[in-house]
């Protein structure tokens, strides 16, 4: 399943559902498809939605010194997954120029 976020302010951006509904749940929505954010909530989302991406982060950072001990002890190399606060750009940028434009958010 794919959610495509859309404003009037932003191209719109399609992400997968499973990152998608995470994202949403950190902007303290539900997931609920299809939703929207009104204009006078946005920048509350986007405070919401980074507050949390810098818990996962924090998260990522630990799991990131794990996995390169793990490496280093079973000399395997592995591929480094996409970071949620990568995945997360193109939805800070559309929030950011909804907020700039005075605009909503839908996503479906």
């Amino acid at each position: 399943m794919l959610i495509t976020f859309s404003s009037k302010a932003h191209n719109d951006v399609t992400m997968f559902g499973d990152i998608a509904q995470s994202f949403i749940k950190m902007m303290g929505y539900t997931t609920e498809i299809p939703g929207a954010i009104t204009a006078e909530d946005v920048n509350s989302a986007l405070a919401n939605l980074e507050k949390n991406l810098a818990v996962a982060a924090a998260a990522d950072q630990q799991q990131i010194a794990q996995d390169k001990q793990q490496a280093v002890d079973d000399e395997d190399e592995k591929e480094s997954e996409i970071k949620i606060t990568v995945r997360a750009i193109p939805l800070i940028e559309l929030l950011k120029a909804a907020i700039s434009a005075k605009s909503y958010v839908m996503w479906q």
